[in-house]
Formats: C-alpha cells, sequence, structure tokens
C-alpha cells in the first residue's frame, strides 16, 4: 500500500505535495486525497510524515514535472545574457515568459534578473545558467510586483538562494495582491505549470532608493529605483564597470506599452527623465521588454510614445473634448509594434483619464 501512494503521490509532478508544506491545498486533488486517506487511517504518523519528506525532497530539488524549452539567451557583452521573452501576452504556448530573463556571472556568482512566471521557468533557466558557468545563483532581483517577474521566486529560494531584492512598494504589492496574481496567471499560463508557485515576498531584501550589491572582483551591482513606471516599485540594476543597465518595465524596445489600472504615465515619464540623467550615454541597454539596445531606443519606443499620447490628451482637454476624442488620437506610427491592436485604444482611454481623474478601474498582473 506504501508503494501505491508513493507512486500516486510522484506521478502529480510539480502539481504536488508542495503545496501541502505551503498552506495552499486548493486544486490538488494528489495532496487532499493523501491528507484523508490520513485521516481515515487515524492520522498514522507515518503517513503524514511521508508527505512531509516528499515535501521536503521537492523542495531541495526546487522543481519536479515537466521541462520547458527557453529561447536561446542573447550574448549581451562578455558574462551577460538575456533570454528575450516573447512581445505578445503571456499564455500557453510561451509558459508566460513575456519579459526578459537576465543573468550575469561575476567573481563571486551569478546575478540573476526576474526570477521568472512560474517554478518551470525558472528551473529551465537555472539550467540554462549551469550550461555557460559552474558559479552559483547567489543573487536575484526582480524587476516589479507583476507575476512574470515574481511567481518563479519560490524556486530560488527552495534551491538555496539567500540574496533576493525588491523595490519596497512591489514587494508589498506581490505579497497583498498574490492569490489575485497567481490565479491571473493560473488561468492566463494554465494551472498546472502556475501551481506550485507561493508567496515567499518574506525571503526578499527590500530597498527604497538604492541598494549596493558587492559581487567580488572589485565590481558591484546597483540595484536603484528612479520612482513609479508601468508599476508603482519599479526595480532597474545597472553595474558601473560594464556600463550596463537593466531598465525593467521602465522601459521597452520594439514593443507597444499596455497601461493598466495602476499605471501613472505622468510619474513614468518623470522616473525615465531621473533614469538618463543619471546614466552615461554610451549605456548598454536591456528593457523590461524587447531585444537589448541601447538609450536613444528606448527613449524613441517608451518615453517618446508616453509624451506624445500626453500632449495629443491635453489638446483634446483644452478644447473641452470627452473620452471619445482621445481613441481618435492617431497612432498609426506605432501600428507595426506587437500588441498594438489589442493596447492602442485603452492606452488613449487610460491616459484620458489619468489626466482628468477619472477612474482607472483595477486589476492585478
Amino acid at each position: 500500500m506504501r508503494h501505491l501512494l508513493s507512486t500516486l503521490i510522484l506521478s502529480s509532478g510539480f502539481m504536488s505535495c508542495a503545496a501541502l508544506a505551503a498552506g495552499d491545498k486548493t486544486g490538488d486533488p494528489y495532496v487532499m486525497g493523501f491528507e484523508t486517506y490520513a485521516k481515515e487511517m487515524g492520522g498514522d504518523a507515518t503517513y503524514s510524515g511521508y508527505a512531509q519528506e516528499v515535501v521536503k525532497t521537492e523542495r531541495k530539488a526546487g522543481y519536479i514535472g515537466p521541462t520547458v524549452h527557453l529561447p536561446k539567451p542573447v550574448k549581451v557583452m562578455d558574462g551577460v545574457y538575456t533570454v528575450v521573452g516573447s512581445l505578445i501576452w503571456h499564455n500557453p504556448s510561451n509558459y508566460g515568459l513575456n519579459n526578459n530573463l537576465t543573468f550575469m556571472i561575476f567573481k563571486d556568482g551569478v546575478f540573476v534578473f526576474n526570477a521568472g512566471p512560474n517554478p518551470a521557468v525558472a528551473a529551465a533557466f537555472h539550467k540554462m545558467i549551469r550550461s555557460y558557468t559552474d558559479k552559483p545563483v547567489k543573487w536575484v532581483a526582480v524587476e516589479n510586483s507583476q507575476g512574470h517577474a515574481y511567481l518563479g521566486a519560490s524556486y530560488w529560494v527552495d534551491v538555496g538562494v539567500k540574496n533576493l531584492y525588491s523595490h519596497k512598494r512591489a514587494n508589498d504589492d506581490f505579497h497583498k495582491g498574490f492569490a489575485h496574481i497567481k490565479e491571473h496567471w493560473s488561468t492566463r499560463v494554465g494551472r498546472e505549470i502556475t501551481h506550485s508557485a507561493r508567496d515567499v515576498s518574506d525571503q526578499f531584501t527590500t530597498f527604497e532608493d538604492k541598494l549596493t550589491v558587492d559581487v567580488g572582483g572589485g565590481e558591484t551591482v546597483e540595484v536603484l529605483n528612479f520612482g513609479p513606471g508601468h508599476t508603482p516599485g519599479s526595480t532597474l540594476v545597472y553595474v558601473p564597470s560594464r556600463k550596463l543597465l537593466l531598465t525593467g518595465d521602465l522601459a521597452y524596445n520594439s514593443r507597444m506599452l499596455a497601461l493598466f489600472s495602476y499605471t501613472n504615465t505622468l510619474h513614468w515619464v518623470e522616473s525615465f527623465d531621473r533614469m538618463m540623467a543619471a546614466m552615461p550615454n554610451d549605456v548598454k541597454v536591456i528593457p523590461g521588454h524587447g531585444a537589448p539596445t541601447d538609450m536613444a531606443t528606448i527613449k524613441r519606443d517608451t518615453y517618446d510614445y508616453l509624451t506624445y499620447m500626453q500632449t495629443e490628451v491635453q489638446k483634446i482637454i483644452d478644447r473641452d473634448g470627452v473620452e471619445e476624442d482621445a481613441l481618435e488620437i492617431d497612432q498609426s506610427m506605432y501600428q507595426d509594434r506587437p500588441v498594438f491592436e489589442q493596447t492602442h485604444r485603452n492606452n488613449a482611454s487610460h491616459i484620458y483619464r489619468e489626466m482628468t481623474g477619472g477612474d482607472l478601474g483595477e486589476n492585478f498582473e
């Protein structure tokens, strides 16, 4: 009987007893069935103890489940590689990876930017890193509170990474919205692949403006915040010795911006100004979305779009126009960007409401 139970539990893959230890038993018939059986046996410590051993084994492995295949990483410079995520929405075909995952190899270890949209992607990314270096991943930072930045964080905690960094507002927002965020990503990407994600926000070191990390060999990594951007809490990473900037969602390349209820574009522009003022002109940029590029490109694709839309909306407001007028703003110069059709009208409405004090609604990403 014990062998049968073992087979049943382990066959569940990453929809597993990890949920038991996390206190999340919803949606996992294997764990629920096992607990019921243990109760029927009078709460026998042998069965409950076995369940906990399975949990420990899976946690030590970090992830047990189907392998996902990520795009080949782009070499940005020596020791720096980024996986450029899909430029469309998160969905089952891209495993939720529609932002960028970056790893940087330093003397003392590897620094990862963005935890991944789920433990499966995080595990695949870790496997990829191991094919480039035998140095351990020692540091993980996340760009904001969104699911594709944070939901893979429990994997990194489980495999022993102790140094995780996030802006305080982002960490608070992820913690408060965790149930909604996980449900959203489960619905959009898949429940099986998202199921084992846990809220590990209590494992993060948070900061307000700047945090400096010594990565060995005389190099440091600056974990920065220049103010709100696509999200209220935003993290960037800068490596002075390499003139390398990872902007997170403060900057896009080639992809249409998507504005959500928590996005304040006026603050976004101000934060972008502060970022540009703080960086050297020849800085190499890895944006939150799109291929590695330079400052001029992300300014054109992000800052210039926002300021153009704000200027056009202000013209409508000045002539006592209404929100429907904003929908007619000419955005044809951006129509070749991915997700243009799904975003441009909402962007116009959002900026109009933002600038007139309208209701922006509520959503969790």
